[in-house]
């Protein structure tokens, strides 16, 4: 007989199994079933934000880059500031505008993140976060103005009390009534709201993260508090033609300048690229996956020990069955075949409905947080083929305990 007519055979066989002890069964995939679909869900989801970051990053264009107090993977508590933070001066607007007269860089200025709610006859939003930059906002963030104006000169020097909204904040709290004109209260501030703005399609920015106004960035100074070492940077952009590296080597030039650092001294600030970014953000999330694949393991470890006290308790039941198998001239390789399609079988079906279900779970994650993810699909062939290859390792044993009986002793088996 042929191998691929044995393999269906046997397959036939395992179903049979299968359907006769549903419970069973059900019980035995449900290890699989959550070790798979955890795999699966996290990858969606940490596929989709990365996805995002990207995108985000390519809005940003690859060449901008940003200078900040002290970079670190995770954000430092500001109220317990390590020495080596607490020595470093703060940025200041004069440090960004004396950048941006360098000759190699296109754009330079201070930007900074306060958190809030936007409000408006009794109308609120979720906390979110306020941009406090300048009218070129969309040259490094992308999207546009879609109606009113950006800061003008005199609000930009003042600090003036205006701000651009973005525009689902603008349906939230205004409904079809134009809001251009209109006073909010920003973090419990009041603003004149001057302009309308629409972020661009992706940007990552899952709930509690959106930004839902812009401001300029001396309102920021002058009426909230920023947290100087982890929401305070200079963003930079450097000139057409000028590389990443070249327009880092003068903005640490003219920083070390105005710092009146000698040769020698450790730079008093940090740079941080979009690679560094991206980079950073890999080795968080792939921590977190590691985690997550670790606890998945050991899912996958229990339900292949459920698949092998399964079929251990098979082998005992259907001892009799064997018996007439071999009788009718089965092998022991046929017998050994059988069980090992059975245990197969089992997880591999565990394995499909743990795709299905950790698919299910990750895209309704990334839709909580509007993200688009993809689902990936080389991971989803890598879950089935080891699902299976569990239900062959931890099936071993019973196939050979079943494939080695005597047929004799199994025909008296009662």
């Amino acid at each position: 007989m042929r191998i691929a007519d044995r393999l269906q055979q046997n397959l036939t066989i395992a179903l049979d199994t299968l359907r006769a002890g549903k419970i069973r069964s059900a019980l035995t995939i449900l290890g699989v079933v959550i070790g798979v679909a955890t795999v699966m869900a996290m990858a969606a989801i940490v596929a989709g934000i990365r996805e995002q970051i990207v995108h985000t990053i390519e809005i940003a264009g690859p060449t901008t880059f940003y200078v900040i107090k002290y970079f670190s993977q995770s954000p430092v508590n500001p109220d317990r500031l390590p020495r080596e933070v607490r020595i470093r001066p703060d940025l200041l607007p004069a440090e960004a505008e004396r950048v941006a007269t360098l000759p190699e860089i296109a754009y330079s200025a201070i930007w900074a993140q306060v958190f809030g709610r936007v409000e408006f006859g009794g109308a609120r939003t979720q906390p979110m976060a306020f941009m406090a930059a300048d009218d070129r906002y969309t040259e490094i963030q992308g999207g546009e103005l879609v109606d009113g104006r950006w800061f003008t000169r005199a609000e930009l020097a003042s600090g003036g009390a205006v701000a651009v909204i973005d525009q689902d904040v603008a349906r939230k709290l205004f409904g079809r009534i134009s809001p251009i004109d209109r006073t909010v209260r920003l973090g419990g501030r009041p603003a004149l709201v001057i302009g309308v703005y629409a972020p661009p399609e992706n940007i990552f920015a899952p709930q509690g993260q959106q930004v839902g106004a812009i401001i300029p960035y001396l309102m920021a100074e002058h009426q909230f508090q920023i947290d100087k070492v982890n929401a305070l940077w200079i963003a930079v952009k450097p000139r057409p033609g000028i590389t990443v590296g070249e327009a880092q080597d003068a903005v640490t030039v003219a920083m070390r300048e105005m710092r009146s650092l000698r040769p020698g001294e450790k730079s008093s600030f940090d740079m941080i690229t979009q690679d560094q970014i991206l980079d950073t953000f890999n080795k968080i999330t792939g921590v977190f996956f590691l985690v997550m694949i670790a606890l998945s393991g050991v899912a996958l470890m229990v339900g292949g020990i459920g698949v092998m006290a399964i079929m251990m308790v098979s082998v005992t039941s259907r001892t009799r069955e064997i018996g007439v198998r071999k009788a009718l001239g089965a092998t022991n390789q046929d017998i050994l075949l059988q069980f090992l399609v059975e245990a197969a079988t089992l997880t591999g079906i565990g394995g499909v409905i743990g795709i299905i279900v950790g698919l299910g779970m990750g895209k309704v994650v990334t839709l909580a947080m509007s993200i688009n993810a993809a689902p990936p699909l080389g991971l989803t062939l890598i879950a089935v083929g080891v699902s299976v290859t569990i239900g062959v390792a931890f099936g071993l044993l019973p196939a050979l305990r079943a494939a080695r009986l005597d047929p004799i002793e199994a025909l008296r088996y009662e």
